[in-house]
């Protein structure tokens, strides 16, 4: 799992993207190992935030073509990678506990960018380029893929870069809804955002996450035990840490419990 390094400081995780010499293209071995970092990382209790970034300047460049002709070359392989493997790294991703942000620098197209679209927060420099130009290979948007690119930016974004296949600026790719934040420094705007995160209360941010999640892919009425989850900060020493420290005007420590 070398090109795919994993850093825990403190509260804050990093994961390093490395690949350099083919700007961060992923390989199969590469995606298992995100999916194997994401997943031990969700069970971490102590962590607060992740940060995944690109090594050697930029976050990206998908999936690695090189590869195709052995592990997708016939339907059976195609559907066995786009469906169990890079789904389920997007998946671990996605559904991590934990809040994760994107450190967004460079080219960030293809896999590269399906993978900053499954972190809840998109910091990029203003020279990021962003785009997923698989038209120009051949193939489609795999449906479990497109699922999230739709819930990000909807239908008309989602048609225009797929069936266009343009690279996108950093600006028009905010306009679009593709990232929140603009910055002359990522590493440092990243890290400031996931230490604002790690300052607040674990629990919150983790049913905050999960609940935007739910309520984005599958609007219908919560159930009594969703409800019951929704509510259940009620009954955690956080929230009278924090209650009684808004009214004792002191900054509160949140311990996750």
């Amino acid at each position: 799992m070398d090109n795919i390094r994993c850093e825990i400081e403190g509260n804050i995780a990093f994961i390093t993207i490395s690949n350099p010499d083919r700007l961060n293209a992923l390989n199969m071995a590469m995606w298992n190992a995100l999916t194997t970092h994401f997943t031990t990382l969700h069970q971490n209790e102590d962590l607060r935030c992740i940060i995944i970034r690109g090594a050697g300047g930029n976050f990206a460049a998908g999936a690695d073509v090189q590869e195709f002709a052995t592990v997708r070359n016939t339907l059976a392989d195609g559907m066995r990678y786009h469906n169990q493997v890079i789904a389920a790294s997007l998946k671990a991703i996605s559904e991590c506990q934990h809040p994760v942000i994107a450190a967004i620098e460079g080219v960030c197209v293809g896999g590269g960018l399906e993978i900053a679209i499954s972190c809840d927060i998109r910091v990029a420099s203003p020279g990021a380029r962003f785009g997923i130009p698989i038209n120009k290979l051949g193939f489609p948007l795999a449906p479990k893929e497109l699922q999230s690119l739709l819930g990000l930016v909807g239908k008309a974004v989602a048609s225009e870069i797929l069936l266009e296949g343009r690279i996108l600026n950093a600006i028009e790719a905010k306009q679009k809804g593709l990232v929140q934040r603009l910055s002359d420094d990522v590493p440092t705007e990243a890290l400031e955002t996931a230490q604002r995160i790690a300052l607040g209360a674990p629990l919150a941010a983790r049913l905050n996450k999960k609940f935007i999640r739910r309520l984005s892919f599958v609007p219908e009425r919560l159930s009594d035990e969703e409800q019951l989850e929704a509510f259940s900060f009620l009954q955690t020493e956080d929230y009278q840490e924090g209650v009684l420290g808004f009214l004792a005007k002191k900054v509160p420590v949140f311990t996750g419990k």
